[in-house]
C-alpha cells in the first residue's frame, strides 16, 4: 500500500479520464494540459501527455501555466477537457492531477467517482499507434488570459496605468513568477519579485498565510511599495499585504473583490462557502447586496453561484470566482480587481480595508478513530446546543451571537476540521474550545 502518487497511478488516472471523455464525445478528445513549477512537473507531463496520445486524444500543451489559465484555455480552444498538474498549496514534493470539464470547471463528485472506478477496472482500452493523438504547443495562454481580464467591462486599465503602482510579489518559485508580472506589466506597474525562479524550490510553506509571508510583509514596508501580493503554486489563491506591510489576508481578498464589484455594479448576489469569513456576508448586506453560502469546495460554490445567478463568489482561502470571465478561482482576477479598486477609490489598500467588518478565525482539527460514524456524532453535538441556529449542508455549522463554529470531515485524513470565528482571536478560541469539549465528551461516552 503506497500513499504517494506513482507513475502507475498517473498513467491509470490519465487513461481513465481520457477514456471517459472519449466515450462522452465518441471521438478523440481535445485536452488542454498545463503545469505549475514543481520539480516533478516535466516528468508528470511526459507521462500524462503520452498516455493521452495513446488513448487517441489530442493534447494542447500550454506548458508552465496556472490553474485559472488552463481553465480559460479550455474555453479559448473549445477543448473537451483539461488537466492541471499541480498539488496546489501542498509541499514541493507533492504533485497531482486537477481534472477539468469542457467548461473549464472541476468535475462533480459523480463524475470523479466514475473515473476512479474506471481507473481501477480492467476496461481501459488503448488506441493502435496509427491512431495516436497529436500534441499542439500553445505558449500564449497566459497572455490570452490577461487580455481577457483587461477586456472586461469593469477594468479600466488606462486609469490604473496612470497610478504607476509599485508591487512586491511572493511567487513561491512557481508559475506566479510568470503570470503575475505579465499582468502587472499590462497595468504599467513596477514590481520586485521574491522567490521568483520557477524551479519548484518553495522557499517557505507554500500556503499564503500570514506566518509564511514575513519576508513579503517586511519588503513591502521597507521598499515603500503600494501593494504586496502572494499566490500559491498554481495561482488560484491570492493573499494581499497593504502598503504598511500589514497582512490583509486570504479571507479578505474576496471582500476586496466584492467591494469593487458592488461599487461598480451597485447591487448583486454573492456566494462563498460555509467556512469563509462572516465579514463578507456582513459587508454585502451593509451595501444592499444579497448573499448565500454553499458547502465547502469550489465545485459546490460554483453550483450555488449558477443556481442563484451570482455575479461574484469564491472561498475564504483567497479564491475569487468571477463568472463573467470563467467559473474558477483566479488570483489574476483578484489582483486586477484590487488594483482597479484602489484606482477608482483613489485610496491605498489600508484605507479601503479599514472599513470592512473585522473578524478573527481559528482553524483547528480533531483526530478521530477511523471506525466512527461522524454524521451521527455531529447530530448528537447539534443537540448539545439547543436554541442555536445550525447549518447541516456540510458537516455542522453552529451559529452563535456574532460568531460561529464549523465542523466537517476531512476528505483525506481521519480528522474533523474545526473552524471558529469571532471579532477577536480570544473569543474565537473560546468558541472553538467550547464546541471541542462538547464533542470530545460525546466521543468519550458514545
Amino acid at each position: 500500500m503506497h500513499n504517494n502518487l506513482t507513475p502507475i497511478d498517473i498513467v491509470q488516472s490519465t487513461a481513465a479520464f481520457a477514456q471517459f471523455m472519449n466515450n462522452k464525445i465518441e471521438q478523440g478528445a481535445k485536452i488542454v494540459v498545463g503545469r505549475d513549477g514543481r520539480k516533478s512537473g516535466p516528468h508528470v507531463f511526459a507521462l500524462v501527455s503520452e498516455t493521452l496520445r495513446s488513448m487517441g486524444c489530442h493534447v494542447i500543451d500550454v506548458g508552465l501555466s496556472t490553474t485559472p489559465t488552463v481553465e480559460m484555455a479550455i474555453l479559448q480552444h473549445e477543448a473537451d477537457a483539461g488537466i492541471v498538474l499541480t498539488a496546489s498549496h501542498n509541499p514541493m514534493g507533492w504533485n497531482a492531477l486537477k481534472l477539468l470539464d469542457s467548461k473549464g470547471e472541476f468535475l462533480d463528485k459523480k463524475t470523479g467517482e466514475a473515473i476512479i472506478a474506471l481507473s481501477n477496472s480492467d476496461e481501459l482500452t488503448f488506441t493502435p499507434i496509427e491512431n495516436w493523438g497529436t500534441i499542439e504547443i500553445d505558449r500564449n495562454s497566459i497572455q490570452n488570459h490577461i487580455e481577457s481580464i483587461l477586456a472586461d467591462e469593469l477594468i479600466k486599465a488606462e486609469e490604473v496605468k496612470k497610478k504607476k503602482y509599485h508591487v512586491i510579489i511572493d511567487a513561491i518559485n512557481s508559475t506566479g513568477a510568470i503570470a503575475i508580472p505579465a499582468l502587472l506589466d499590462a497595468f504599467n506597474c513596477t514590481y520586485e519579485i521574491i522567490n521568483g525562479e520557477v524551479n519548484g524550490e518553495f522557499a517557505h510553506n507554500p500556503e499564503p498565510l500570514s506566518a509564511n509571508l514575513e519576508e513579503l510583509k517586511s519588503q513591502v514596508k521597507e521598499r515603500r511599495a503600494d501593494l504586496g501580493i502572494a499566490v500559491d503554486p498554481d495561482v488560484d489563491r491570492l493573499a494581499l499585504v497593504d502598503e504598511n506591510g500589514r497582512y490583509i489576508g486570504e479571507e479578505y481578498t474576496l471582500v476586496v473583490a466584492t467591494d469593487f464589484v458592488l461599487a461598480s455594479k451597485g447591487k448583486g448576489h454573492f456566494v462563498s462557502n460555509l467556512s469563509s469569513s462572516k465579514a463578507l456576508q456582513d459587508f454585502i448586506i451593509s451595501k444592499g447586496g444579497t448573499y448565500e453560502s454553499s458547502a465547502v469546495g469550489e465545485v459546490n460554490v460554483v453550483k450555488k453561484m449558477k443556481e442563484t445567478n451570482a455575479i461574484l463568489g469564491g472561498e475564504g482561502n483567497g479564491g475569487v470566482i468571477y463568472p463573467a470571465l470563467h467559473y474558477g478561482r483566479d488570483a489574476l482576477v483578484g489582483v486586477a480587481f484590487t488594483l482597479q479598486h484602489m484606482t477608482n477609490q483613489d485610496k491605498p489598500l489600508s484605507q479601503i480595508a479599514k472599513h470592512y467588518p473585522r473578524y478573527e478565525m481559528i482553524k483547528d482539527k480533531i483526530a478521530l478513530p477511523r471506525d466512527m460514524d461522524i454524521q451521527k456524532l455531529l447530530e448528537r453535538l447539534q443537540q448539545s446546543f439547543p436554541g442555536h441556529d445550525c447549518i447541516t449542508i456540510d458537516g455542522l455549522k453552529i451559529l452563535f451571537n456574532q460568531g460561529w463554529v464549523h465542523l466537517r470531515a476531512s476528505n483525506t485524513e481521519p480528522i474533523l476540521r474545526l473552524y471558529a470565528e469571532h471579532h477577536t482571536q480570544e473569543k474565537a478560541r473560546s468558541l472553538a474550545n467550547k464546541v471541542r469539549r462538547e464533542f470530545e465528551q460525546i466521543i468519550e461516552y458514545r
